[in-house]
């Protein structure tokens, strides 16, 4: 069941437009993303489902109920939205438990002290509950906003950059505990963020924007292994375009040999990609492994060590650089020449890269 819909979007800022035709769906109990690089638009969606901002045109719906379009507009408090803030956005004068405890002033007291204890369990808090803001941590407080936010089970819930002001250790940590409690739950749920890395520790499906419009809505999967166009093969993960040509039905032809795909690869005007079509091939640092009995090598000119690995930038002899990633206990060093293969399961290309020379392809 469709808890969220954004059909056709478009917002502007006077005559600035900010989101063209916005396009998506999020399913009841589903938790969204919106990621994407600042001034891409994101915020600026998440304060038009929370009814902060009006439409110029397209429509919001949330469950059977349209709350934004031509001509409606729904006021935030009517929406049945809960939202979580950067800035976590505590009352200081108030105890931890009266800042859960705060939306639910119209619920008798009795109640509201149940809903209050429910919440502060899920969060783990019950014994900081007399405690005040400032005598928490972050991610305390985080978890109290996010407690707050839930207490009067919103239909949606909304969090905008919630763990930004964290340090990275509690910013992975937090991320997953908020997926945790969130699908405890069965809230439904959009978050907003630019870390990818947070985006795909809580999120079932995200949402990637560019310059105002969505660029794929897919599970984090996809958006590794399937990119739809070359800002998302960019933009998500790590990873090298390298030129290749068609030479065949599902075969590509780079440096490092040929490869076959199970999908026939799309050259955008020309649908199918014909023989001889130039493409360029994403290439994961995860498609080239370490080997040392290949006879295809290349020179280390770069690593970084990530502790469990060694992401390594190899060199061809053609020029074409690489990305591998390496257990940390292969530890070769700068201008070394080691042994590679590829291990490519997703074939993924792009149409209409600048010719090159035959001989360019050849290792």
């Amino acid at each position: 069941m469709t808890l969220l819909e954004v059909d056709q979007l478009t917002l502007a800022y006077g005559r600035h437009l900010v989101v063209d035709l916005l396009d998506f769906a999020l399913e009841k109990g589903s938790i969204g993303c919106l990621l994407g690089p600042s001034g891409c638009g994101k915020t600026t969606v998440l304060r038009a489902i929370a009814g902060f901002e009006r439409v110029h045109g397209g429509s919001i719906r949330i469950g059977a109920e349209q709350v934004s379009g031509t001509g409606v507009h729904i006021p935030p408090e009517r929406r049945r939205i809960g939202m979580v803030f950067q800035d976590y956005a505590l009352f200081p004068h108030l105890t931890i438990r009266d800042n859960i405890g705060f939306g639910l002033h119209r619920a008798d007291a009795g109640t509201r002290s149940r809903r209050v204890d429910a919440m502060l369990e899920l969060v783990g808090l019950g014994p900081q509950a007399q405690r005040f803001p400032h005598e928490l941590s972050g991610g305390q407080q985080q978890r109290v906003a996010l407690a707050r936010a839930l207490a009067p089970a919103p239909d949606l819930l909304l969090m905008d950059e919630p763990f930004s002001n964290l340090d990275v250790e509690l910013r992975e940590r937090l991320s997953l505990e908020v997926r945790a409690i969130l699908k405890e739950t069965g809230t439904t749920a959009i978050l907003v963020t630019h870390d990818q890395n947070e985006a795909f520790a809580v999120a079932d499906v995200i949402g990637l924007m560019h310059d105002g419009a969505l660029q794929q809505w897919d599970t984090p999967y996809n958006l590794y292994h399937k990119p739809v166009n070359r800002f998302v093969a960019d933009f998500i993960g790590q990873g090298v375009l390298i030129p290749g040509r068609i030479i065949g039905e599902n075969q590509v032809k780079i440096a490092l040999g040929t490869l076959r795909s199970e999908l026939p690869m799309d050259c955008g005007p020309l649908g199918i990609c014909p023989p001889g079509s130039d493409v360029d091939v994403l290439l994961r640092p995860d498609d080239v492994v370490h080997d040392d009995a290949s006879e295809q090598t290349a020179v280390v000119t770069n690593k970084a060590f990530r502790g469990a690995d060694i992401l390594y930038t190899l060199e061809l002899d053609n020029g074409v650089k690489l990305l591998s990633l390496v257990p940390s206990h292969h530890n070769h060093a700068l201008g070394e020449r080691i042994g590679i293969r590829l291990n490519v399961d997703h074939v993924i290309t792009f149409f209409e890269p600048a010719r090159l020379p035959e001989s360019e392809l050849d290792s």
